[in-house]
């Protein structure tokens, strides 16, 4: 059965608590504050892994964007009092790499009118715009994005990536080769493009080694 990566927002109100199955993920705070395992995630915080959670909001409630990586379709959604749970996105992985694999969860920040030249990445992955626009070129069309909005990158085909004319920043979750950990997973496809400034910030979250039962 060919691999699911799957976004949600979930929203916790004050205290509410909710179990999470094991599976690979990564979550982030988009909002407020998460207990997990005797550890606190504030705003823009995040982590990852791939066993059994409980989650239990802070006083002030907590929404968090969870990227999972499941061979299941149709279930993932949270239940429970407080809670209130949506899926964004859900894409089949079709490009997934072969052997060996890792999850890795960051940001990418881009200053005012910044881009991405044309690249591609060496796995599949999920991306969410946490502040900002953006437009990305890929497959011949051109689409935008606004706060909120989640798109499936393939890995193999290749994109441009043009901010708007303020500060951006997107989340985004992939499933490179275990090979990449700590590398960058970009290759820039035109020789011009190689050498010139690359203006986007990358802040690494999780780079989580697959266990072989995911991989």
């Amino acid at each position: 059965m060919t691999a699911v990566l799957r976004l949600f927002e979930d929203v916790l109100s004050s205290d509410a608590a909710a179990n999470l199955p094991a599976l690979p993920r990564m979550l982030f705070v988009a909002h407020g504050s998460v207990g997990i395992g005797g550890r606190t995630l504030h705003d823009g915080e995040a982590m990852g892994g791939e066993g059994t959670v409980v989650l239990k909001a802070g006083s002030g409630g907590a929404a968090l964007w969870r990227w999972e990586m499941t061979a299941q379709d149709g279930a993932g959604a949270l239940t429970g009092a407080g809670v209130s749970s949506r899926e964004k996105l859900a894409a089949r992985l079709d490009t997934l790499p072969k052997g060996n694999l890792l999850l890795r969860g960051d940001s990418v920040a881009f200053p005012p009118g910044g881009c991405a030249y044309l690249h591609r990445h060496q796995g599949p992955g999920i991306r969410c715009l946490l502040e900002g626009g953006i437009r990305i070129d890929t497959h011949g069309r051109s689409t935008s994005y606004g706060p909120g909005g989640a798109w499936y990158e393939s890995g193999p085909d290749p994109v441009f990536a043009q901010a708007a004319d303020w500060p951006t920043r997107f989340i985004r979750t992939m499933i490179l080769p275990a090979s990449y950990l700590g590398k960058s997973s970009a290759e820039y496809l035109r020789e011009e493009d190689k050498a010139k400034p690359k203006v986007q910030q990358y802040k690494i979250f999780v780079d989580l080694p697959l266990s072989a039962s995911s991989s």
